[in-house]
């Protein structure tokens, strides 16, 4: 391939390889040389070139070739001389003109055709004059061609025309005679050739659309006929641009030629009569009327429908907004003529055309304020159809006239909800954005439909309501009121009870849409209309029917609002369950033999009604006589007449659906009834028409969509083209075919719930029930089923047989499918026969549908019986078929068949005949014959290749040239072939895997071929076609990234974007996706570069991809399709956002400030004084008239989905910049592109989506306002210090949050609003009081309507709707005092916490205490509803009956999710407000007394929460601090036990804090001092948190509780002891008694240590002795502990120290033992050297501990004495150990040692600590600290102090040998000092101790030897001063020694005045060292106060340096 990369093609390597290869290399030249020809200049090379070219057209170039060749050519002439193009045009003119027919010639012919086509539209004009010529030439040659000639000429005609434009005109005429004929062709590629050139040909051609109008369009009629899928669109876009040319007609071409326009009328007239008419004359069309001739062909219909939409469309927004009323009066003539509803059928299928029509215009065209314009204009024309209905006589028989009015009506509220849906689509169920109200009118003109005589318009009004009500979920309670006033009102009106009831079962359908609900009252009210309506039904019997049907329709409707409320309801509906079948067998009988046929349709009416989604009559009755009373109805129907037999089916259908759902165990013993009936359902049986299933596509595989046209189901027309498909009543859904489907959810993917008429639903629901029950039969019964299906079969004839087939089909599918699910197998031999002999027929058939099928059910067999031999024998069968066969239909059959055998058995099951198979499934590929063979072939082998996988590798290479090979030779026409080429790449390319990376030769071959297949592929004009290549090079990217060219891939992708197939978009979109995940930044430059290049005609602009793609948002319907789009901005988002900030914000802020969505001024309540009215005006005039779009541009503004979308991307934004760079908040640091310097933007977008009418769009605008909030809280503003930048947003914040809170707003909103506010509060942004009450009076007015209740009357949404925005309320109000903790009364305000410098300390406490008597009796309630919502379901039975003070009991499931959010902050609040007013004690006297626990409490009248229980002066305080306290520490106990791994940190944080704030109170603490098993169980439940939870924050928090706990033990067993006074007693207080013993579980000491021992393990595992003695323990170097870890480890120990306190004498020596070894190991491990020099945290702790307990009271007591003294001692001996040099721990620190070893001396008695061992061993440790070689040791003056303290011990006998022994050591140590003088500070200090120690000693020493003492110290002290030259020059260290020492003599001489002068006088040298030092100091002293006296004129000159801070 590489030789191909050349400007010229290498000839030489041409003809060395082999012919086969040849095209591709020719290809491959031509691809390369399309690339470089732009690029390179051509002078000296273009004859050669030419040459080489034009050679080419003679070498029988296929499709691509010549397309590329043609392309080459036109652009070689284009850029370089032009002398030689007429030669080769002529060339190719005498080509096109040879008279030559054969087959081999015409590649030649084409590729001549293909080159002129090329040359006018590269050159046009440049040409000349030479076009007349050619032109006439091409048309001859028409006339002569065959199909494929014809389109290729076709095409080339179109391409000249658009190169010549008007220049043409001369010739225009005689194209449109040739061209116009052959729109009838019956090739259909040659079809969409024409209607392709015609197009071209109008934009010039003005007669196109005046004078020839007429015959346009009724050719295009007659070219619809009998048209595929893409004739209809390329022939619909033609017609659809003529008429809106000869609307609008371009100003040139009426410039040139005086035109009469078309009027709007004659235009849309012709356009009807091809929808009424079809194809056929207008002559012929009178008299077939009048004969009531045949209905319009479908393909005419649905192709003129897209038509409509194309010419509106083509005329544009504007357009349409003008003339709506006409477009919309016109459309509803259409289908209310009576051509367009012949039948029910052709009704159904008119409406669905024309709400298509509407659909796509309005929906697409139009912005959200145009579309409410457009809904009122419906509206009015329905409000005249109805008045029209009304002036007839109400009664009596409905004329013809009166039918079509109501067809009329019922299209057209199907059209106005299409309409509906567009504008709101209640999938995502939320108000449409402009339609705060819904239009005026809107409601009124609806609900009087209802009324409406038929039933279909009845129906659709009430799905629109449905869509009301879910669009504006605030409308769905009063609608419900109303229908329900409305039905109990007119109970004698059949219409009224029929239309109301169905508007209300709608409402109660879409009640799952909206989240918020309805009040529980309602589904009470409903089920009370349906009951009356069934016992009233038997009164009346005009009335009867519409009653039974209205009330089963309420309670089925009533059952989507799930368990929780159909519970209440349960036993009423059993009794009205049970009266509707025959109780038993007898009575059964007696029942058929008794009734009128009016009796029976209404009972078997009851009896659907009853059965419809209710399994619970089944389980109820029993079910033989349910299934009887069903079966038996046929006998009933023929006594009674065949008007029963509608009702009969559906009860089936009913039954069969139920069934369904059942486990087929239930109803085993009936099934030889039930198979019999359901295989004479879809055998047809009983049933005259050939009616077909619908679900034979559904059981077929998806993949062969393509043998089976199904793929229409994937285009943006399927709800059209449905219309099309062969099986009985496609498309026709429509909801009166079955009325429930108005409740029931609409299935996934469609818009309006669709039933299809009950004919075919009835076959479809008994094939789904045969599927289930057949794996449970037996297998005699599968054998006679088996053959009864052969049997039936051949006993059909003609078309009949083919419906019987393909039921019989269909259900053996759905058999298998149910084996295959349940893992059972077919059966024995028989059966397995029996099968196999039904399906092989069929391989046979004619019907490629059934085709599909048999290979589907052949594989699926295999699967079921998964037998090798079983399967060899249908394979053998199959290539014994194959190798004999000529006739198409077996072929396609059997290579089907191969296909579905890989397919469901896999490569290994069916790996022996995969040669056969591949060997003649390639050679039947190559069938050029037969295309149809060739696409059945190849979409076998694309099968058999993914399923064999990597066993496939040796076929690869004959596969892919093959491939390559059709690629280049198959015409295009034959799309099938190229799709199923395009599958067969790219499961080849899945194959080869990973393995394309490599570069070897084979490899590199094949990839190369891959990508040349790609290439082809791409060029292709049919769109699946292109979308197979994308996805092909999609694969190639994952498996090789670097052998994708992006820059030619991510352009070609872009392009597609705009496409106007469905299918084309979503391969681009999924593949973008799949790129923007590795290579965003690149993807995102090459769109660019191409918006760049094209300019215009692409919709890229300098938003760059990721702006179309947000378009496309708007635009787009389809699931999968915008799921991928939003994956890709998400992934875009992720790589490049931070990059380029301000080109995403400003994407986001343009879709957010769409035209419509401004901000809303709201008015202000008049009370308000005026400084705060001016205030907030300005808040809400801040932002209004924001996005201002500039006029010019008519494009829609984005949709509110869309615009959530961007809310979303914004808050992704700013996480993103929080994680990639703290600098992005950090104004001061604040560099070109960081998110600070766009604050005001993002609390713009912010506020703009907060103030929105969508509560989509609000909720996310809140979500963002709360993040900016918290991220930007703390961000100073460095201009003004002390100020944070958020300030200045203060108003813009309170104008976001302020509409949240008016009275009409959805809970939803409200509780995230709460949040917001007191995120703002809490934050501690704003420092003025006067600033927060803004936000403030906001939560205050959301507290006075928690207070007040809402009354029932005035609730929109339901109970726990109304829960979660009190609970929200409350829990901002929790949240504020958060920040500090609560005063207990006004006058203790000023010792209220610090809230940081913002506020002054007790401002946010002003802002709660005025409602903190209320607020505390609230957040009580809202605990104790907590408390009772989260007992075990055991206990539900003790749950107050009535509901809680915030929830009712019908709402209890969904109000726990919402306590859940809530209860933490409100448990620290009420903590905090407890403790701090003594329980309430202070609370003053609005403090009213809350409930006990067990009860719940009430709403009052006015919805106030009364406390229920025994009047509240009853109860003590003390018993109510008892309850309070028990709630509290309930709540958390219970939720500490186990929280939910998805648990918030925060909300453990908070219980563990209210824990904390609970024993600050001295009442609390006595309560759980005095209850040791509740503090024991806290214990055991903060053990097993640690176990849990690893966040340090945590650990700390528990440790902290963990201490309180234990303090508040240690201060009860204090007063204990003081009370007792008897001091025997008194000594046993405490745990372990007299006998020592500590119980586990009711030992508070045990659980203590329990958590300690677990948490100091955790940190220091070699604490733990049994880790250091296990076998596997090396000794390791002690690890160094993070912050976090010392902070805990120091909290754990001192807890430790405090554990010995609570127990009685014998208790502690229980635990002392582990405590002391815990200790002296924590100082072992943690007493290490760290780099700076610090002490590590556990280390003082260990000596606080060990000093707490040495020197506690315990060591006196005379019992335990001795094990006392033993302790102590070996305590002692541990640490000198653990402090000896030891090579295993090299780091420790001796000085923290020798802190804990002069500890034990200085702490513990001389007896105790005395022996001589210990004694030397310590004096040992102290000798070497002073002789050490550490610097870190030997500088530290910490030994000296030491020392100091064990000299200057009390007791004489345990200093004084101590002084012996290390006395004369440290004169040695300061002696040497005199020679080795200090050089750093650390020594100087070390000798300053050291000085310290002798003064000390001097000081201690008896006066008779004083003189001694001072002899050892005075010489050292003299030795240290310096003579005057010394002294100058001296270093400071020696210098401070020198000072030292004379201040120091200085200070001595006076105390020790004899002692002084005899040592003075002893040594003469001292005594005039020390004189001349006293002289230099004073001279010196002198010198400075001389030097101070003169300063002051120095300093009068002024000195202030100006600074810029004003503040």
């Amino acid at each position: 391939m590489e030789l191909a990369h050349s400007l010229l093609l290498n000839e030489d390597a041409l003809a060395q390889i082999t012919e086969a290869k040849r095209p591709v290399f020719i290809f491959e030249w031509l691809r390369f040389l399309n690339k470089v020809l732009i690029t390179v200049d051509v002078k000296e090379k273009q004859k050669k070139l030419v040459e080489q070219l034009t050679g080419l057209i003679t070498c029988n170039p296929g499709p691509p070739t010549r397309k590329l060749l043609a392309k080459n050519l036109a652009t070689l002439y284009s850029i370089g001389d032009t002398f030689t193009v007429f030669q080769t045009l002529d060339k190719c003119n005498d080509i096109i003109r040879n008279k030559d027919d054969t087959p081999a010639y015409l590649p030649t012919k084409l590729a001549a055709v293909a080159c002129v086509g090329a040359f006018y539209e590269r050159m046009g004009r440049m040409l000349g004059s030479s076009f007349p010529e050619t032109i006439n030439n091409l048309l001859k040659a028409l006339k002569s061609a065959e199909s494929q000639g014809r389109s290729e000429i076709l095409l080339s005609l179109q391409k000249v025309l658009s190169g010549l434009g008007s220049a043409a005109a001369s010739c225009h005429r005689d194209v449109y005679k040739n061209a116009r004929s052959l729109l009838t062709d019956r090739s259909m590629a040659v079809r969409c050739a024409v209607a392709k050139c015609l197009l071209e040909l109008q934009a010039e051609a003005v007669f196109m659309w005046t004078a020839e109008l007429e015959n346009v369009a009724t050719l295009c009629f007659k070219a619809l006929e009998g048209s595929t899928y893409g004739v209809r669109v390329a022939v619909s876009k033609l017609l659809g641009t003529v008429m809106a040319s000869a609307l609008t007609p371009k100003q040139a071409a009426v410039m040139r030629q005086n035109v009469k326009r078309a009027t709007l009328e004659e235009v849309l007239e012709l356009m009807s009569t091809g929808f009424l008419r079809g194809g056929s004359g207008f002559l012929k069309s009178g008299g077939e009327m009048l004969k009531g001739g045949a209905s319009v062909s479908r393909e005419v219909r649905v192709g003129v429908t897209q038509a409509y939409v194309v010419f509106v469309t083509t005329l544009g927004g504007q357009w349409l907004e003008r003339n709506f009323a006409t477009f919309l009066s016109h459309v509803l003539e259409l289908v209310a003529h009576p051509r367009a509803t012949q039948t029910h059928v052709e009704a159904v299928y008119s409406r669905r055309c024309v709400s298509f029509a509407l659909r796509a215009t309005l929906g697409g065209l139009l912005g959200e304020k145009a579309q409410i314009a457009a809904a009122k204009e419906i509206c009015q024309a329905i409000s005249k159809q109805m008045r029209a209905v009304g002036k007839e006589e109400n009664w009596g028989e409905i004329s013809r006239f009166r039918a079509l009015q109501s067809k009329y009506a019922a299209f057209f509220w199907f059209v106005f909800v299409c309409f509906l849906k567009t504008v709101g689509s209640p999938s995502t169920s939320c108000c449409t954005r402009p339609c705060v109200a819904p239009p005026p009118g809107l409601l009124e003109t609806v609900s009087s439909v209802l009324l409406h005589p038929s039933m279909a318009a009845r129906l659709a009004a009430a799905w629109c309501l449905r869509c009301v009500a879910v669009a504006l979920p605030y409308q769905l309670t009063p609608l419900l009121e109303r229908c329900a006033e409305r039905i109990n009102s007119l109970k004698s009106s059949p219409e009224a009870v029929s239309g109301y009831s169905f508007a209300l079962a709608a409402l109660l359908g879409g009640v799952h849409q909206c989240p918020l609900g309805i009040p529980h009252s309602k589904g009470k009210m409903v089920v009370s209309i349906a009951e009356d309506l069934l016992r009233s039904a038997a009164q009346n019997s005009r009335l009867s029917l519409h009653r039974t049907q209205a009330g089963w329709l309420l309670l089925g409707a009533l059952m989507t609002l799930g368990s929780s409320l159909v519970r209440y309801h349960l036993p009423k509906m059993l009794l009205l369950w049970r009266n509707v079948f025959p109780r038993s067998q007898k009575e059964l009988e007696a029942e058929k033999a008794r009734g009128d046929s009016f009796t029976w349709q209404v009972t078997l009416e009851g009896r659907a009604g009853a059965l419809c989604g209710n399994p619970n009559p089944l389980a109820m009755c029993s079910l033989t006589v349910c299934l009887c009373s069903s079966f038996s109805v046929p006998a009933v129907v023929k006594v009674h007449g065949a008007h029963l037999k509608a009702s009969a089916a559906m009860v089936r259908l009913r039954l069969y659906d139920i069934l369904a759902l059942l486990p087929p165990k239930t109803y085993e013993g009936s099934f030889s009834a039930l198979l019999r009936e359901l295989v004479a359902e879809f055998t047809l049986t009983d049933n005259s028409a050939n009616t077909t299933t619908s679900l034979l596509r559904s059981l077929c595989h998806y993949d062969d969509s393509v043998l089976m046209g199904s793929w229409l189901q994937e285009t943006d027309h399927k709800s059209i083209e449905d219309q099309l498909q062969p099986n009985s009543a496609s498309g026709s859904g429509a909801l009166e075919h079955d009325p429930s489907s108005i409740y029931l959810r609409v299935p996934a993917g469609e818009a309006i719930p669709g039933p299809l008429p009950l004919g075919v639903s009835v076959i479809d629901a008994s094939v789904a029930l045969f599927g289930v029950v057949f794996p449970h039969v037996s297998f005699k019964h599968r054998l006679q089923m088996l053959d009864h299906f052969a049997e039936c079969i051949k006993q059909a004839k003609g078309v009949r047989q083919q419906a019987v087939q393909l039921n019989i089909f269909t259900a053996v599918l759905s058999a298998l499918k149910g084996l295959a699910e349940n893992k059972s197998t077919l059966g024995l031999e028989e059966v397995r026969k029996s099968a196999l002999a039904l399906v092989m027929g069929a391989l046979d058939n004619p019907n490629p549908i059934l085709r599909c099928a048999a290979g589907e059910a052949l594989g699926r067999m295999a699967q079921v019986v998964g037998e090798a031999t079983f399967i060899a024998s249908m394979a053998q069968h199959s290539f014994d078929k194959l190798k004999s066969a000529r006739d198409v239909v077996s072929r396609t059959g059997h290579s089907l068949a191969l296909g579905c055998l890989h397919r469901y058995v896999g490569g290994i099951g069916s790996g022996q005949h995969l040669k056969t198979s591949v060997s003649i499934l390639l050679a039947l590929a190559q069938d050029g014959t037969s295309h149809e063979v060739q696409t059945w072939a190849l979409h076998s082998l694309a099968l058999i290749v993914d399923s064999s996988g990597p066993m496939y590798r040796g076929y690869v290479e004959p596969t892919l040239s093959l491939v390559l090979t059709l690629l280049l030779t198959v015409p295009p026409s034959h799309t099938e072939v190229h799709q199923c080429l395009g599958r067969c790449l790219g499961a080849l390319i899945t194959t080869v895997g990973p393995e394309l990376q490599g570069n070897s030769a084979t490899i590199s071959t094949i990839r190369s071929s891959c990508l040349v297949g790609c290439a082809i592929m791409q060029d292709h004009s049919d769109s699946l076609v292109q979308a197979a290549a994308i996805s092909c090079l999609q694969q190639l990217h994952m498996f090789a990234p670097r052998h994708v060219n992006l820059s030619g891939l991510v352009p070609c992708l872009c392009v597609h974007l705009c496409s106007s197939h469905l299918l084309l978009r979503r391969a681009a979109v999924a593949c973008l996706r799949q790129l923007v995940q590795r290579e965003a930044a690149e993807v995102c430059e090459y769109a660019m570069s191409l918006a760049k290049k094209n300019g215009d005609n692409l919709n890229i602009t300098e938003t760059g991809l990721e702006g179309v793609l947000f378009g496309m948002l708007d635009r787009e319907t389809d699931r999968k399709l915008c799921s991928d789009i939003h994956d890709t901005l998400g992934h875009m988002l992720c790589s490049l956002a931070v990059e380029k900030l301000s080109h995403w914000l400003k994407l986001c802020k343009d879709v957010l400030a769409a035209k419509a969505g401004g901000a809303v001024a709201f008015e202000v309540e008049k009370e308000e004084e005026d400084s705060e009215k001016k205030d907030e005006m300005d808040d809400d005039t801040m932002f209004t008239g924001l996005g201002e779009d500039d006029k010019s541009k008519p494009s829609v503004a984005p949709r509110w989905v869309t615009r959530v979308f961007a809310a979303d991307c914004l808050c992704r934004i700013i996480h993103l910049c929080e994680n990639a760079d703290k600098n992005h908040f950090d104004l001061a640091a604040a560099r070109s592109d960081l998110l600070v310097l766009h604050l005001s933007d993002l609390i713009r977008m912010a506020f703009m989506a907060a103030t929105d009418h969508s509560d989509q769009l609000r909720m996310a605008g809140l979500q963002a306002l709360e993040d900016i909030i918290k991220k930007f809280a703390s961000v100073p503003e460095p201009e003004f210090p002390g100020h944070v930048i958020l300030e200045q947003y203060q108003a813009n914040v309170g104008a976001a949050l302020r509409p949240a809170f008016s009275p009409d707003t959805p809970s939803d909103i409200t509780a995230k609003a709460c949040q917001v506010c007191s995120a703002w509060i809490g934050s501690g942004v704003v420092s003025d009081l006067n600033d927060l009450r803004r936000v403030h009076n906001l939560l205050v007015s959301s507290l006075d309507k928690v207070q007040a209740g809402k009354s029932s009357s005035s609730q929109l949404y339901s109970e726990s709707a109304t829960t979660m925005e009190k609970l929200a309320v409350l829990k901002a109000w929790a949240e504020v005092p958060g920040s500090g903790p609560f005063p207990t009364s006004e006058d203790e305000e000023e010792d209220v916490g610090d809230e940081g410098d913002v506020l002054p300390p007790d401002s946010l406490i002003m802002l709660v205490q005025p409602e903190l008597p209320s607020l505390s009796r609230l957040w009580l309630a809202a605990l104790r509803d907590y408390a009772l919502l989260t007992l075990p379901a055991e206990f539900a039975s003790q749950l107050p009956p009535e509901g809680g003070a915030f929830y009712t009991p019908e709402t209890i499931d969904t109000a726990r999710l919402h306590y859940r959010t809530s209860w933490a902050p409100i448990l620290h609040a009420v903590a905090l407000w407890l403790s701090n007013t003594d329980f309430g004690a202070l609370g003053g006297p609005e403090e009213p007394q809350p409930a006990p626990t067990n009860t719940g409490a009430t709403m009052g009248p006015a919805g106030q929460v009364f406390p229920q229980g025994p009047p509240t002066p009853n109860k003590s305080h003390d018993e109510l601090v008892k309850d309070r306290m028990h709630l509290l520490l309930g709540v958390s106990i219970e939720f500490l036990c186990f929280p939910r791994p998805e648990e918030p940190i925060e909300r453990v944080m908070s219980c563990l804090k209210a824990l904390c704030t609970l024993f600050e109170s001295p009442r609390a603490r006595k309560h759980i001092a005095e209850d040791q098993l509740l503090a024991v169980e806290l214990l055991n439940v903060l053990h097993r948190l640690l176990l849990t939870r690893d966040p340090p924050s945590i650990q700390l928090q528990v440790t902290a509780v963990v201490q309180e706990a234990i303090r508040a033990a240690h201060d009860h067993l204090e007063q204990l002891r003081s009370a007792e006074e008897a001091g025997e007693s008194a000594g046993a207080l405490g745990e372990g008694g007299e006998a020592g013993e500590l119980q586990p579980g009711k030992s508070l000491v045990f659980a203590a240590m329990e958590l300690l021992v677990f948490l100091l393990v955790r940190h220091l595992p070699r604490v733990s002795a049994r880790a250091a003695d296990s076998p596997g323990h090396l000794p390791s170097k002690p690890q160094q502990l993070s912050e976090h870890g010392n902070r805990l480890v120091a909290a754990a120990l001192s807890i430790l120290a405090e554990l010995p306190a609570l127990c009685s004498p014998a208790g502690s020596m229980t635990i002392l033992p582990t405590v002391l070894f815990l200790i002296c190991g924590v100082l072992r491990e943690t007493a290490v050297r760290t780099l700076d020099g610090s002490v590590p945290l556990p280390v003082p702790a260990a000596l606080q501990g060990i000093k707490a307990i040495i020197t506690s009271p315990l060591g006196r007591v005379e019992k335990t004495q001795q094990q006392w003294t033993s302790l102590v001692r070996s305590s002692l001996a541990s640490v000198l150990e653990y402090s000896q040099p030891d090579e295993s721990r090299p780091s420790t620190d001796e000085v923290s040692m020798l802190t804990a070893i002069t500890l034990f001396l200085v702490s513990a008695s001389a007896e105790l600590v005395g022996v001589t061992p210990l004694q030397n061993g310590c004096m040992e440790r102290f000798r070497n600290a002073l002789n050490s070689s550490d610097p870190a040791v030997r500088d530290s003056g910490r030994c000296y102090q030491l020392l100091l303290s064990v000299f200057q011990h009390s007791s004489r006998a345990l200093s004084t040998p101590y002084i012996h022994a290390l006395a004369p050591l440290l004169v040695e140590k300061l002696r040497a000092a005199e020679h080795a003088r200090p050089r750093t500070h650390a020594e100087l200090q070390a000798l300053q101790e050291g000085v310290k120690v002798l003064e000390g000693l001097a000081a201690l020493g008896e006066e008779q030897n004083r003189v001694q003492l001072l002899a050892l110290l005075v010489p050292t002290l003299i030795s240290y001063l310096l003579d005057e030259n010394a002294f100058s020059t001296a270093p400071p260290a020696s210098k401070g020694l020198h000072e030292f020492a004379l201040q120091n003599l200085m200070r001595i001489g006076p105390l020790y005045p004899a002692a002084f002068k005899t040592v003075i006088g002893a040594a003469p040298e001292l005594k005039t060292r020390l004189e001349n030092a006293i002289r230099a100091n004073q001279a010196s002293s002198k010198a400075k106060a001389t030097a101070r006296q003169a300063q002051p004129t120095v300093q009068a000159t002024p000195t202030i340096k100006l600074k810029t801070t004003f503040f």
